[in-house]
């Protein structure tokens, strides 16, 4: 894979993970994520999008490296299922076995929610960023 790819690929996972973060946990339901114990104090966006540029930058390396059949969107998909459910057990999952969530289903249904977007989202923008014939 060209180095090309790799930066593209963490750049929109980077954007469309980050923005949508943001927009959900902090703008749009604050409140809700608040009442489920999801925030102790103010977030660290530093720290918060140093990490998404480090899982951007991790998975824009793995997706060619998983083999699956289909054309380029078909297999981002998949490897967006993939990667977007090993981040649901270890995200949300882990969050709701280590303290008492108040409204446990709301919360695991709000997150669910929000993963499939992040990794749909970027499922297809990984897809384009590999199509067959693409030189980036």
């Amino acid at each position: 894979m060209g180095a090309k790819k790799l930066v593209l690929g963490a750049a929109a996972y980077t954007i469309c993970t980050f923005s949508l973060a943001v927009g959900w946990h902090v703008l749009l339901f604050k409140e809700r994520y608040e009442s489920f114990g999801y925030f102790e104090g103010e977030p660290n966006f530093l720290i918060g999008l140093l990490t998404i540029v480090l899982q951007g930058l991790l998975l824009s390396a793995l997706f060619p490296m998983l083999r699956v059949e289909g054309n380029s969107f078909h297999r981002g998909l998949k490897f967006a299922l993939l990667v977007g459910a090993f981040f649901w057990t270890s995200h949300v999952l882990a969050f709701v076995a280590k303290q008492q969530v108040p409204d446990m289903w709301a919360f695991i249904w709000m997150e669910t929610v929000y993963l499939l977007l992040q990794f749909g989202l970027f499922g297809l923008i990984i897809g384009a960023i590999h199509r067959r014939g693409n030189s980036a």
